[in-house]
């Protein structure tokens, strides 16, 4: 039971227009592969799956069974994106 003065916060859960299973880990490594470094891998990922998930259509032929992030590493395996770096001003 709650205190009076506590509301509880429900959020809903986003839904995906690609309702597959969580990121396969043989993707992961064949992704590391092309971008090394983890943490650019994250971020480049995790843009793409926001894109995804707005409304963008992905770039590669797609099963049911893939989920958004499985989408991104396989469009980033396949060359379909590739990051692009800035040199420093």
């Amino acid at each position: 039971m709650l205190p009076d003065n506590v509301i509880p916060f429900e959020q809903a859960r986003p839904t995906s227009r690609f309702p597959g299973s969580p990121m396969k880990s043989d993707l992961v490594e064949k992704a590391s592969d092309i971008v090394p470094d983890p943490l650019v891998l994250v971020n480049l990922v995790s843009q793409r799956v926001r894109q995804l998930n707005s409304g963008r259509s992905p770039l590669i032929p797609t099963r049911p069974s893939m989920g958004v992030a499985d989408i991104a590493l396989t469009e980033i395996i396949e060359g379909k994106i590739k990051l692009i770096e800035k040199s420093a001003p």
